[in-house]
């Protein structure tokens, strides 16, 4: 049996008000003729198919269109699991008609931990491989609140939480297996230690104060493939080859411009034995950043633009121009050229600007954590009662961006 492991597509994603369905529709026409190419068996997407819990109706019109198509392959499954940045209520609500289809959707954690282990046969009714479907899992999925907790009290019962009903999960998937020789994989979408991301990656926390990852010897048991997703460059855990992250197939920001996108595709062979390998995906749109002098931008800027490839630019410039002169130096440089600049920053500028008056930020240069910490300041509050705070501000965050705006 041969898979395919991918994940966070994050359809719908917006880059400085730019968006990108035609990159998408590009990238699912590529997948649809990899997975017909490499004769895949089963498609495994680990979690965040949409970048937002509200997706837009050409976001929903991909997945649904792409569901479609391969439908139609011969023999092929597909088993989906959401993600943090998914509405479970939106990609549960077509389950018993995707299911028609060969397609498993588990997109919240279940009462029952069985309905998550999904045994998968091949096109001669033969039990092939067992997936433990576990989706993102929510805070209040996998521990009670009880008053008077601490953060270190929150975080122990986060780990546990996880640990378990991924222990769960393998006992009913040991249990399915009996004394046959039936590979069992399971599917996550979190953050193990050793593997935060990146300073560049545009990744959400998952949980309040648990950003060095879950261990992952607490949920890894006998699995012979762990298929994560959340973060987006593609990652082996600890230099795991069977436990891995396939990564974004799409650089979702300019921070990710510089990372090779992939999928992965596991063999199980009879027998026991299998393989992994890595498949590269094709870019579809180039995105690059340019940092420097202002000189050295615009040397750039005319090495791109004598090119024929259409290309996403963001500017880091240290300049003492003004905000409206470096916009039309830089934009006069690209015009009529296939290079398109999405954002400029005068770097010298703003530091300078913040460094002198801290009232004079754009709320737009913050993020909420940003807020709130000024908050903070304003009235004074420092040491632990700081850090009390902090981390429950950050809780709430996490309950609001995680509301699921299609349940009822």
């Amino acid at each position: 049996m041969k898979i395919l492991h991918t994940s966070d597509w994050h359809l719908g994603n917006v880059l400085h008000g730019r968006k990108r369905y035609d990159e998408y529709e590009r990238f699912l026409d590529w997948l649809v003729g990899c997975i017909r190419d490499e004769q895949i068996d089963v498609l495994l997407i680990a979690g965040d198919i949409f970048d937002t819990t509200a997706p837009s109706n050409r976001a929903q019109e991909l997945y649904f269109h792409f569901l479609n198509r391969v439908a139609a392959l011969h023999g092929l499954q597909v088993v989906v699991t959401g993600g943090n940045h998914d509405s479970p209520s939106l990609l549960n609500a077509p389950k018993p008609l995707l299911r028609q289809l060969r397609i498993h959707v588990v997109g919240a954690v279940t009462p029952d931990v069985s309905d998550e282990v999904i045994l998968l046969r091949s096109g001669d009714s033969v039990e092939s491989v067992i997936v433990c479907a576990v989706p993102y899992l929510r805070d209040r999925d996998i521990r009670t609140v009880e008053p008077g907790e601490s953060i270190d009290d929150k975080m122990t019962k986060i780990q546990e939480g996880i640990s378990d009903h991924y222990r769960q999960a393998w006992t009913v998937a040991q249990s399915l297996r009996g004394d046959k020789a039936i590979p069992i994989i399971a599917m996550g979408h979190l953050f193990l230690a050793g593997c935060s991301p990146n300073g560049d990656e545009r990744v959400r926390e998952l949980y309040i104060g648990t950003l060095e990852g879950v261990d992952p010897g607490s949920i890894l048991h006998g699995f012979d493939y762990l298929a994560l997703g959340h973060l987006h460059e593609h990652r082996k855990v600890a230099g795991n080859p069977w436990c891995r992250y396939s990564g974004a197939p799409i650089p979702l920001g300019f921070g990710e411009a510089g990372q090779e996108k992939k999928v992965v595709v596991i063999d199980l062979f009879e027998g026991g034995t299998r393989s992994i390998r890595e498949i590269p995906v094709p870019c579809f749109l180039r995105l690059q950043k340019i940092q420097g002098a202002i000189s050295a931008i615009e040397q750039t800027l005319r090495e791109l633009g004598a090119g024929e490839e259409h290309v996403w630019v963001e500017i880091v410039a240290e300049s003492d121009c003004t905000s409206a002169e470096l916009q039309a130096r830089l934009h006069d440089v690209v015009r009529n050229s296939p290079v398109e600049i999405l954002k400029i920053e005068n770097a010298a500028l703003t530091n300078a600007v913040l460094r002198a008056m801290e009232e004079g930020e754009h709320l737009g240069d913050l993020d909420e954590r940003d807020v709130f910490s000024r908050c903070l300041d304003e009235h004074g509050i420092t040491g632990g009662d700081r850090d009390q705070l902090f981390a429950l501000f950050q809780e709430i965050l996490v309950a609001v961006r995680e509301e699921d705006h299609y349940a009822e």
